[in-house]
Parts: structure tokens; sequence; C-alpha cells
């Protein structure tokens, strides 16, 4: 598998890693500058020279794999039989340079409800690094003539139609992601508050409206629902900066979107 391959496998699979590169060589090494490894929790991908070189970065990849908010960084090998590793000795006569970048897992959003403020809030997030989830009852919102302005998204970017119970995609969401409700029915948003909720895992979830929905939406939620005040505390009505307090949908998706990325930075730490 090449390693590219590689990284786009563990996007997929939502796995943190680090890309191992040969960033310089002088003198006689194993491998040329460029050489990558790409290093998962239990796998690795590529090589970059074998011996105590390779086996010494996976170590240390394991290590920021396991640390929070790490850096990229660099390692410097002595290829020659005076300098014993942990994993041995290589007398190749050179010296490298090793470069380790953290390939940390992507944030992850779900937008339920792709209106005038929805689509606003995908067109800045689709700039991001992070996986978004698209999700309306109403196949325009979603179509593909409608998305392609996000056509050259950074983001990777899930549409999802779902014409009768879109809290079932709920379910489906990786662990950790950040949900919105925003549909153009309340009772849609009620049902999606309360599948919400009850679903684990789930980051912050926020509900977009005025005090009166959200009064309504309390008591239904303890009354109908069940759920404590405590549980019912992790919803976030209104989302956004409270010091943003601009109606257009321009304005709500920018003030929801720095949030976000608040949100994503303390994660990161």
């Amino acid at each position: 598998m090449t390693w590219v391959a590689a990284v786009a496998r563990l996007r997929e699979r939502r796995e943190t890693g680090v890309l191992v590169t040969v960033a310089t060589v002088r003198g006689h090494a194993p491998r040329k500058a460029g050489a990558k490894l790409v290093v998962g929790r239990e796998e690795a991908w590529g090589s970059i020279g074998g011996g105590n070189i390779e086996a010494v970065a996976i170590d240390r990849a394991r290590e920021l794999i396991a640390a929070r908010g790490a850096e990229p960084e660099l390692m410097d090998f002595a290829l020659n039989d005076k300098v014993s590793g942990p994993h041995g000795v290589q007398c190749c006569g050179g010296a490298v340079t090793v470069l380790l970048e953290p390939l940390p897992v992507v944030p992850a959003v779900a937008v339920f409800g792709v209106g005038h403020v929805g689509m606003e809030l995908a067109r800045i997030l689709a700039r991001h690094e992070v996986d978004l989830h698209l999700i309306d009852t109403r196949p325009e919102m979603v179509s593909a003539e409608r998305l392609s302005v996000l056509s050259d998204a950074v983001a990777q970017v899930h549409a999802h139609h779902v014409p009768l119970l879109p809290e079932e995609v709920l379910a489906e969401l990786a662990p950790g992601t950040h949900v919105l409700i925003m549909t153009h029915d309340h009772a849609e948003d009620a049902a999606l508050c309360d599948a919400a909720l009850r679903t684990p895992g789930l980051g912050s979830i926020g509900l977009i409206g005025s005090a009166a929905k959200w009064a309504r939406f309390r008591k239904r939620l303890a009354d109908e629902g069940g759920h404590d005040d405590i549980t019912i505390d992790r919803i976030k009505t209104p989302i956004g900066l409270p010091d943003i307090t601009g109606k257009e949908p321009a304005t709500i998706a920018v003030s929801v979107a720095a949030s976000l990325l608040l949100a994503f930075q303390a994660e990161r730490g």
C-alpha cells in the first residue's frame, strides 16, 4: 500500500497515526530523502529503510499517537558502528534526519437541516479539515447541483437525504461528532433533540431557535422524553458566539463556525 493510501485508510477509519519521512540524508543511508512510512496504533505501511532507524521511529511515532496535542518533530540518526540504538547498529556510514508528523483524527460535524443557515455553515466548514455530514429530508437541499459549490472542499462532505427519520443518521456518526440541529420543521428538531440525547458518544449538541422554542422543547424533553436536567443541558441553545447577535444566515453561520473552531481547538489540547 502506498503511503497516500495508508493515510487515506487511517482517515476513513478515523484513527490517529504518524507520517514518518526521511527529511535529509548525508552520506550512505538505506533510503533516499523523501522515503515515507505511515504508522498506526497497531499497523505500519511503507519503509524508511528498516533496522534501528525504522524501529526507533515507529516506537516514537506510537508515543506521539498516545500523546495529546503532539507536534511534528525531527529525529537524527548516525549510521556507524560506534553508535548503537535500542534496536541494534546500522553501519551504512551516513547520517539521516527523520520528520515525524502526527495525523490526528479530524473533527466531525453533522448539520441536520441544510437550509439558508445550514448551507452558509457548510460553505464555511467545507474550507476546513473536517468530516462534514449534511442531512435533510428534502431532496433538493442536498442535491448534487446545490452542493456543487462545495466541490473544491477541503472537508470530506457526506450528503444524506433521509425522507422520513433523519434521527436514524445519529447512530451512523463517529464518536465525538458535533451535532447541529437546524431543520425547517420544529417537530423534526424536537425528535432530533430527543434522539441525540439518547445517542451515546456524540460531541456537542446545538439547537438553533428562540428562547420560547427552547422552553417548549425543554419541557417536552423532560415530561415526554424522561430526560433529567443534566442530560437536557447537553443541548446548547442559542448556538454560536453570544457576542455576535446578527440574524442574517451568513452571520449566524460565521458565529456557529467560530464556536466549533474553538471546540476543535480545545479537543486538540
